[in-house]
């Protein structure tokens, strides 16, 4: 599902990852590490956005709707409509649970992030 700007419309993901994140407040809150695809339907299950910790030790990992970034010019990065505190007590993820493909996690960002996008 494309976002207002149209983000989606078509990007490799290799330029994705990296690529700054940050909240309405103008903050940044981490970076994309990676997009999971559904290999079986084609689609974008979700974004890994990885926050927090210095250096990779203490990073927290997220399935974030792909619908929720929305790229901005201006900053040079994907902008999300919530707060910190919203993000920060998002479910977290160790980066190889995020992979496992049972549906589940996917299921489970759209509803926490359901009421922000």
């Amino acid at each position: 599902m494309p976002t207002a700007t149209g983000h989606t419309k078509a990007i490799l993901a290799s330029r994705v990852q990296g690529t700054n994140v940050y909240n309405s407040a103008g903050e940044t809150i981490g970076e994309v590490k990676d997009i999971v695809l559904d290999k079986t339907s084609n689609s974008i299950m979700y974004a890994v956005v990885g926050f927090g910790g210095f250096l990779g030790i203490g990073e927290r990992y997220h399935a974030m709707p792909w619908s929720s970034l929305d790229y901005n010019e201006n900053v040079g990065g994907y902008v999300v409509p919530m707060s910190r505190d919203v993000l920060e007590k998002a479910p977290a993820y160790e980066i190889d649970d995020l992979v496992r493909g049972d549906g589940r996690i996917s299921e489970n960002a759209n509803k926490y992030y359901a009421p922000y996008i």
